[in-house]
């Protein structure tokens, strides 16, 4: 049975997010859905470098305190990959001469629509973000090789859910899963 929704009403709206509350009918009978809806697509940057390091940024998340993560934004209305440059620059210091699209992917697909695309940084160059990174509530930059970010995955170092999705799209791309 398909999903129909007799009713919908917004509960909160900023210009990030926008929180609303359906009015449904599902497998399961009739119920109450909570949605949350990013206002617009978020991107990822799996930034690799000669040496096969990812790039991450940590910092001190308000929802699940300290965080590893690769860099990652809100697209602002932008071009994700323009989005996907601005929030490389920013949070890292880096640029980058190459730039692969991995794919789409749903964040928390249960209850939010929220699409994120990821992408693929190679051909880094390093500059002085510092400012940047301080605005942007990043407390250091780390760079990791590809096999040690996976192994600090499996041990509870990195939990941040879409850091660990866009390294696997990276790591099926780069043949790391084969």
């Amino acid at each position: 049975m398909a999903w129909t929704t007799r009713a919908t009403r917004t509960v909160y709206e900023n210009p990030w997010i926008h929180v609303r509350e359906d009015e449904v009918t599902g497998p399961h009978g009739d119920g109450i859905y909570g949605v949350v809806r990013m206002q617009n697509p978020a991107v990822f940057v799996v930034a690799l470098d000669d040496d096969e390091r990812v790039c991450f940024v940590e910092l001190e998340r308000y929802t699940t305190g300290r965080s590893i993560e690769i860099p990652a934004g809100g697209s602002d209305g932008e071009d994700p990959l323009v989005a996907a440059q601005r929030e490389l620059l920013e949070e890292a210091g880096v640029t980058a001469s190459e730039w692969h699209d991995l794919g789409t992917m749903n964040a928390l697909n249960g209850i939010a629509d929220a699409p994120e695309h990821v992408f693929l940084a190679r051909g880094l160059s390093m500059t002085d973000a510092t400012h940047s990174q301080h605005e942007e509530g990043i407390d250091a930059v780390r760079w990791l090789p590809f096999a040690d970010a996976l192994a600090s995955i499996a041990a509870g170092g990195i939990t941040d859910g879409e850091t660990i999705a866009a390294l696997a799209f990276a790591g099926i791309r780069l043949g790391r899963f084969r």
